[in-house]
């Protein structure tokens, strides 16, 4: 089957919010509690305008989106270098094991070069153990010595 990656547009605002929601299943089977909010709206509403606050990559097979990367871009102070950063990268369990998040991948890799990235960076979920094993297949190594913190922001 013909794989193609290409930017992802506010066309594809439907089928991306689909994937995302077929993730959050996943991810809730997995144990993850997480009240999930990402939609086709948000999509839309916060992936477009002026300034968005992520862009994206979808893969087709056969004109059907079947995964997706969305990412933006950032710097890291200690190392002084402009980051990638994956906020979520779905791929339907279908198309596992055929490429499509490798090339998914390999095409953000693309992307941060073309934009002066030299790093990308992104979180798992502690018990997804297949996408833990994936990652670390494409090259990618954990990083032990630094805990994700969190701190709500409220109007």
């Amino acid at each position: 089957m013909p794989l193609t990656i290409r930017a992802a547009n506010e066309s594809d605002a439907e089928p991306i919010a689909a994937l995302s929601e077929e993730m959050c299943g996943y991810l809730r089977d997995l144990g993850d509690p997480t009240d999930f909010q990402f939609s086709a709206d948000t999509y839309r509403r916060d992936g477009f305008g002026r300034n968005p606050a992520f862009f994206g990559l979808v893969a087709e097979v056969e004109g059907e989106i079947v995964g997706y990367l969305l990412y933006h871009f950032g710097y890291d102070c200690d190392w002084a270098r402009r980051t990638m950063h994956i906020v979520d990268l779905y791929v339907t369990q279908k198309h596992r094991t055929h490429g499509v998040g490798r090339a998914l991948m390999m095409q953000a890799q693309q992307v941060s070069r073309d934009h002066g990235a030299e790093d990308m960076i992104w979180t798992v979920y502690k018990p997804n153990e297949l996408a833990r094993d994936f990652y670390r297949r494409i090259g990618a190594t954990d990083v032990d010595d630094l805990d994700l913190m969190h701190l709500e922001v409220t109007p």
